[in-house]
């Protein structure tokens, strides 16, 4: 399928794009949390900054940008570090807002919508492991010799957008579900936002202790 246009292994990219999409990261719950505290509407927000950001490092692995970057130590360690300092910045925010700042338990703190969207955006860009993702797995699914290579690219990244868009839709509709249920529920949402703070935190001691 899409061979034609470079594309090797269609499905097998597509069952491992879907398998990756699926397996949790801070993108995605950072969408859950935003979908639980602020609803449908701005939960889509924060997943406009996952796709913008999915697309610039799929555009950057087109350039060779990415490529550069994993190869250069340097390079790959200033992008991990700041990858971690804004997991922890944002775990952080989540578990000082929980437990020590009063009034933001419930999660309806008025964070505008461009906040939301720049927030997501930062952490989608600052992600080394989607760097590497789309320079050791993207591109091992198109063929360099086609004509036009760029097609090969364009149809693989639509996939992996449109994968991502419904397994993301799903996340905020549950969200929006889950907030319905849990409003008047204060310890609920502490609870949900302690443990959405601590995993932000582990998440970046993790990406500060990789290796590049």
């Amino acid at each position: 399928m899409f061979a034609e246009f470079g594309v090797l292994n269609f499905w097998t990219y597509f069952f491992g794009a879907v398998f990756i999409v699926l397996v949790p990261g801070p993108n995605t719950l950072f969408v859950l949390k935003t979908s639980v505290a602020h609803g449908v509407k701005k939960g889509y927000l924060a997943a406009s900054g996952v796709f913008t950001g999915d697309a610039v490092l799929m555009f950057m692995a087109y350039a060779g940008v990415a490529t550069l970057i994993k190869t250069t130590p340097v390079l790959f360690s200033v992008v991990r570090y700041l990858g971690a300092i804004y997991l922890l910045y944002l775990g952080g925010k989540m578990l000082y807002a929980t437990f020590i700042k009063k009034g933001q338990a419930s999660g309806q703190d008025g964070v505008p919508g461009s906040a939301i969207l720049r927030r997501s955006l930062v952490l989608s860009m600052t992600n080394p492991k989607a760097i590497l993702f789309y320079v050791s797995f993207f591109v091992q699914f198109i063929d360099v010799k086609a004509a036009h290579p760029g097609m090969a690219f364009f149809i693989l990244a639509s996939v992996l957008e449109l994968i991502s868009f419904t397994y993301l839709s799903f996340l905020i509709f549950s969200g929006a579900f889950v907030t319905q249920y849990v409003r008047t529920r204060t310890r609920l949402v502490k609870l949900g936002n302690a443990l959405t703070g601590m995993v932000f935190v582990g998440f970046a001691a993790r990406l500060a202790s990789l290796q590049s």
